[in-house]
């Protein structure tokens, strides 16, 4: 099988016929990552007076761009075709790289517009900046993908993309832990590729150590945007709070556990992985969140692996079709929602938050 052949092969960017990475990219499935828009007004509104010293600093950073020259190939990026790629990872490589690239663009373009939008010089310096991060790294997977020559027509997802309205606050939940997770995510395949160099089946995952740290930094800024209104982080918002917490938790362990050659192939149990991923990112988000999940509770484990069972099991009754599937896929998906109240039911940690807030990446 070559790269021609494989199901996510076609017409290189330019063309007008769209690829498949592109219409892959374009789905908008519980699992796939969105595009979001927000109330902009209110965004324009914040306030960050009550951390006025940890901004000044933390934009000074950003100001500086340490990451400037990271995203350039040099001699550490091996030249690969998909033909290199053994055929059982193929699928499921592609797949990372696409869902990833359109985390990462998702990103660029809420940043963006946030920008264009906005009047608050605070938050428009803050997202210049990161919206310059997320483009760098959209436009780095993309080329990795062209060299498979099947990137993604970026432009016209920008326009496609289907768009979900949340409001600042949820916009904040979400995006922080996405940032967060995406750091824990980042730091800990490269720490495992730098243990393992004979499983590094892409050469993208020597880059992953800067990366994160951009990660890391724009999970701060959120960070800052929501302690600068304390009344985000009290009351009934630690509802929210839990609900984003056990969602994006859930949604990696499920979509990982969709690529189990890509982790076989890596040397990773998913999870272990996943497991220490949730680890981390309780580590980090303990400087904000007021709440963390509890990760020994053994019922956490037990309720995110039946998670996994009842969407496999939709996957295939999807697959299969007809009438009798439908119904079987309807009752999966209320299991699915019992089994999500389940876990969010089990008791949380409270976290106290500690006077100095703000936490230097050390994995």
């Amino acid at each position: 099988m070559n790269a021609h052949n494989h199901p996510a092969a076609g017409k290189p960017v330019g063309d007008r016929k769209l690829n498949e990475t592109t219409k892959l990219a374009q789905q908008n499935t519980l699992l796939s990552p969105r595009f979001y828009t927000t109330d902009f007004d209110e965004l324009d509104r914040m306030d960050v007076s009550l951390v006025r010293e940890e901004w000044d600093t933390l934009l000074a950073s950003m100001r500086s761009d340490p990451n400037k020259g990271h995203f350039k190939r040099n001699e550490e990026w091996d030249d690969i075709t998909l033909d290199d790629v053994p055929i059982e990872l193929r699928t499921e490589l592609v797949d990372f790289l696409v869902s990833s690239l359109t985390a990462e663009f998702s990103g660029c373009v809420l940043y963006k517009e946030m920008k264009r939008r906005g009047n608050n010089k605070d938050i428009k310096e803050l997202f210049t900046y990161m919206s310059r991060d997320e483009a760098r790294h959209a436009g780095f997977i993309n080329d990795a993908l062209r060299d498979f020559d099947i990137g993604v027509n970026l432009g016209f997802l920008t326009k496609t993309k289907k768009y979900t309205y949340f409001k600042p606050k949820f916009i904040f939940y979400a995006t922080y832990l996405s940032e967060k997770i995406g750091y824990a995510r980042y730091i800990t395949i490269f720490r495992h590729f730098e243990r393992h160099p004979e499983k590094r089946f892409h050469p993208i995952f020597k880059w992953f150590e800067q990366w994160c740290n951009d990660e890391f930094s724009h999970g701060e800024a959120f960070s800052l945007l929501m302690r600068s209104e304390p009344k985000l982080l009290q009351g009934r918002n630690k509802l929210w709070i839990k609900f984003f917490l056990c969602a994006v938790y859930a949604t990696m362990f499920i979509r990982d556990h969709a690529r189990p050659e890509f982790h076989k192939a890596a040397g990773l149990n998913i999870e272990d992985y996943d497991m220490k991923v949730f680890e981390i990112t309780n580590q980090c988000t303990s400087q904000c969140f007021p709440l963390m999940l509890d990760l020994e509770n053994p019922a956490f484990l037990t309720t995110l692996r039946r998670l996994n069972r009842l969407s496999q099991r939709i996957d295939v009754a999807t697959e299969k079709g007809g009438l009798f599937n439908k119904v079987k896929k309807t009752g999966f998906q209320i299991a699915i929602a019992a089994n999500f109240i389940r876990l969010y039911s089990l008791p949380s940690k409270k976290n106290t938050i500690p006077e100095v807030s703000r936490m230097v990446p050390a994995w």
